[in-house]
């Protein structure tokens, strides 16, 4: 049995949903009956929702009747409608006397007489759509064939009551902004049938911004809130304040741009107006600004609500913002937002009175230098995949989602593209019911998108991709076992390479591997250039330079694995082509290179040679042989300082003394378009990392050497060391001697006081790169 397949089972990996059902209801000749209490557009949408995606997967096209002639009949009522055709609609197990909850819905098969009735019961029109959305999910559909269990009798509404996802029209995304009306249509659908209810556009773009525009950003607007009417879902807006409100007029400005577009909006249900990111206004500037907006909104959507985030507020805004809620209890305000750089959750939680809602603002869509950073992710993937590669985490955001939800009343998530696709059905299925196991989900999202016959494999491969991510690159068997099972099913179903979510997961799969095999060989590189250092007094510093930089360039000269490279860019045409995935800058005009730009860094180097073809070049310079040669050991043992010493690169996955998590891991400043030259170390870092150490020598000097940019207020063993030597460039040190009394019972614990940097934008504070032990 393959490791990954032991894993997936290991994890209780529960997929016996996709066993084919001895006794099933077989709805191939089904007629369909609607209500007429489904008021329209819903009526006509759940009629079609229903035909056209059992069409799609079936070939069937099933027809809608207007009586109970049919033998098979697929009823869609309301809970209201206790007779529906002279038949009595089954009442709802399970509920309190006045029905459902909002939104949920019962899917029921009956037996009258010889006949069978599948009722999709709705307490609402949104009922209706989430129940068709479960059947969608659950029957067995393959050509001229659909099927469900028999005696199907499901119960269920939703958790929480704000379940969505931005979606913003604009160039920053990797792929909506190539996106038809037609097309977005689709893709809201297919989230309402996973649970979603909101969807959350960024408006005011300028239709020059992006050349793959295929509808003037004006116009899209308004579509997509016409499709959220279509779909009952409500339309939220991302709009930020003017950036400066106390320019005269800018207020007055503002309310003006922002009435335009709500008289355009056939349906409006939520704007958001972010505190910070972007904007640096007080909330003495920015609270009758959203007042003033409240009454704008009114006007035109009267059940509209206006919302505010705190982000990037210090103490004295948040403290200025609170007690005006306390004493002036205002109506205009809806709720208020968490998201990255706001309060911490539950202390907004807390200070938020009860009369007003509050919104969660996951990020799900990024991998590092954002909410949410892949643990000790290694840095081969965060040099190359970058900040949005697809990155389905199924277990990862089930472990977030319950760690923070709790706090909220429910959530749209930030997302800037269709990388992050499975990520946000498992965050709308976990907003219906937090206590599902995710494994279902994902197989239930495999089942729909993909198919009965390979939904079984594809939900483990899925889960293998995140296994591909857990711990260092190098040793890691998993990153070929998925390889191998992507191609399994890569061969096994041809059927499915126009599929753009199938596209995706199987080119990051080529990639991983790809990336394990280039590290493998470009490390071994390395070492080798570090022997012949090792020899440099005997052959002279010269010649091993010379001799060293011989093993690096193989790296460029000497390719490995571009079978696996070949196949990355054949799927990043395809997604090109199919979904406008906008994988390279220079091929497919991404925005910028950290816009999902992957094709862009998949040669990135892997090891130090661009570091080191540069202190060659300064070694070069230096004027005495024995100059050469003491800075030349110096790079041999930079992560090699000898027997009893220590060193850890921070953000490592492999780093054997870090035992804190990345809370915000960041590709160095994203210099040169993410093309640095620095050392891999000193790109990674955390703001405060905790090392710890033990089987110290109790009578033995040490001396903590440390690596990063500006402060470093380092603590052993809780008390502040006094530094000797304190740089505060890039790749330059910091030195502290450790006191022998602190280390008697022979452990350490290193851990970094945070300097007063709140002034500062984060790109500008204080970080560590690599912390040294060293024995004197």
């Amino acid at each position: 049995m393959s490791k990954i397949i032991l894993f997936l089972m290991l994890l209780g990996l529960n997929l016996s949903c996709s066993e084919q059902v001895n006794d099933s209801l077989d709805l191939s000749d089904a007629t369909i009956l609607v209500s007429t209490g489904i008021k329209n557009p819903i009526r006509e949408t759940a009629e079609n929702v229903l035909v056209e995606e059992i069409e799609k997967r079936t070939t069937i096209k099933l027809s809608k009747a207007t009586d109970w002639s049919s033998n098979t009949t697929i009823a869609l009522v309301l809970q209201g409608d206790d007779d529906f055709i002279g038949k009595k609609v089954p009442h709802t197990k399970g509920t309190h006397e006045s029905g459902m909850a909002k939104e949920g819905y019962r899917i029921l098969h009956e037996k009258d007489g010889s006949k069978d009735i599948l009722w999709i019961i709705g307490a609402d029109a949104r009922g209706v759509l989430y129940g068709i959305g479960k059947l969608l999910r659950i029957a067995e559909m393959e050509s001229k064939q659909i099927q469900i269990a028999n005696d199907l009798d499901i119960v269920s509404a939703p958790e929480y009551e704000l379940r969505g996802h931005q979606f913003g029209y604009r160039n920053t995304a990797n792929s909506w902004d190539a996106w038809t009306v037609e097309q977005f249509d689709q893709h809201f659908r297919e989230q309402v049938l996973f649970g979603a209810n909101s969807f959350e556009n960024i408006p005011f773009q300028d239709p020059s911004s992006s050349p793959h525009f295929k509808v003037n950003p004006q116009e899209m607007e308004v579509r997509l809130s016409e499709i959220c009417e279509k779909y009952d879902a409500d339309y939220w807006v991302w709009t930020p304040a003017p950036h400066d409100l106390n320019i005269a007029n800018a207020h007055k400005k503002g309310l003006e741009e922002q009435e335009a577009f709500y008289a355009r909006c056939p349906r409006l249900d939520g704007v958001f107006v972010p505190g910070g990111d972007p904007g640096e206004n007080h909330p003495d500037k920015l609270i009758p600004y959203l007042k003033d907006l409240s009454v704008v909104l009114k006007k035109y959507h009267p059940d509209a609500g206006i919302w505010v985030s705190l982000q990037g507020f210090n103490e004295e805004k948040i403290s200025y913002f609170f007690e005006y809620l306390k004493s002036d209890n205002p109506d205009w305000l809806k709720g208020l937002v968490y998201g990255p750089s706001s309060p911490p959750i539950d202390v907004e939680r807390e200070l938020l009175p009860e009369k007003y809602l509050h919104r969660f603002y996951p990020d799900i869509t990024h991998t590092v230098r954002c909410h949410y950073p892949v643990e000790r992710w290694d840095q081969a993937f965060a040099l190359t995949l970058g900040r949005e590669p697809c990155n389905p985490q199924p277990l990862q955001y089930t472990k977030l989602f319950q760690k923070d939800i709790g706090y909220t009343d429910g959530f749209i998530t930030y997302s800037d593209g269709s990388h992050d696709d499975v990520n946000k059905v498992v965050w709308s299925q976990l907003g219906w019911n937090s206590k599902q196991d995710v494994h279902d989900i994902i197989f239930e999202y495999c089942h729909f998108f993909f198919g009965p016959e390979v939904a079984e494999e594809s939900a483990k491969g899925i889960f293998a991709l995140e296994q591909n991510w857990v711990g260092p690159v190098l040793g890691n068997n998993f990153i070929a076992e998925t390889l191998t099972l992507w191609q399994k099913l890569e061969t096994q179903h041809p059927e499915l390479t126009e599929n753009w979510r199938w596209q995706q997961l199987v080119m990051r799969a080529y990639y991983d591997a790809y990336i394990q095999e280039r590290l493998t060989y470009e490390k071994s590189l390395e070492s080798k250039a570090y022997e012949i250092l090792a020899n440099a007094d005997t052959i002279g510093a010269e010649k091993a330079v010379s001799d060293a930089l011989v093993y690096l360039g193989k790296a460029d000269t000497e390719l490995v694995a571009q079978n696996l490279k070949q196949k990355v860019f054949d799927y990043a045409e395809e997604l090109f082509q199919s979904i406008g995935a906008q994988t390279s800058v220079l091929k497919y005009n991404a925005r910028s290179a950290e816009r999902g730009a992957i094709l862009d860094f998949i040669d990135y180097p892997l090891n130090n040679r661009w570091w080191l073809e540069d202190e060659f070049e300064k070694v070069k310079k230096l004027a005495t042989e024995k100059e050469k040669l003491t800075r030349l050991e110096f790079i041999r043992t930079y992560e090699f300082p000898g027997e009893g010493s220590f060193y850890d690169n921070i953000s490592s996955a492999d780093a054997k003394h870090v035992t804190s998590e990345t809370d915000d891991a960041i590709d160095y400043l994203w210099e040169n378009d993410g093309v640095s030259r620095k050392r891999l170390s000193t790109q990674l870092f955390q703001f405060s990392p905790t090392l710890e150490y033990d089987e110290l020598e109790a009578d033995t000097n040490y001396l903590i050497r440390v690596s990063g940019y500006g402060e470093a207020l380092l603590r052993a063993n809780g008390q502040r060391l006094e530094p000797t030597k304190y740089e505060k460039g890039f790749e330059q040190f910091k030195e502290f001697p450790l006191p022998k009394n602190l280390i008697q019972d022979g452990r350490l614990k290193i851990t970094f006081d945070k300097p007063d940097e709140e002034h500062l934008n984060w790109r500008k504070q204080s970080r560590v790169t690599d912390v040294w032990l060293l024995k004197q």
